[in-house]
């Protein structure tokens, strides 16, 4: 039983900390966006370019600016694949842009951080 409440809040912190990065407010704030990824963090974005810690401040910085809709995410489900691992997915709309994500989401002595994260254009069904 533990095990599951464990699960549960290992999930929550990620899911938490997914959804703050959706937040335009956090994404606009390079301090608070590397707050929130892992110091090995990397991701393959929808446009189908790859990104460290250092070049996603520009995207997420940038992004503010360039999206008049805030970011939606829907179906957001996540499980513990080990402990200190959770893997996230869902969908995220955005500018009639949706994208089918995958996170990974790694604890330290930091808290929770995106590890790896990638984006996939889908169609609108």
């Amino acid at each position: 039983m533990s095990g599951s409440n464990d699960e549960e809040r290992s999930v929550r912190a990620a899911v938490d900390g997914e959804l703050r990065l959706l937040d335009p407010g956090v994404r606009a704030s390079p301090d608070a966006v590397t707050a929130l990824l892992d110091p090995e963090f990397t991701e393959f974005g929808a446009s189908g370019r790859s990104y460290d810690r250092t070049s996603i401040l520009a995207v997420t910085s940038a992004a503010d600016e360039n999206a008049p809709e805030p970011i939606t995410a829907t179906g957001m489900s996540g499980v513990l694949l080990a402990p200190g691992l959770v893997h996230l997915t869902y969908i995220s709309v955005s500018n009639g842009l949706r994208v089918r994500r995958s996170s990974l989401w790694r604890r330290s002595d930091s808290g929770w951080r995106l590890y790896f994260h990638q984006g996939t254009p889908t169609g609108s069904s």
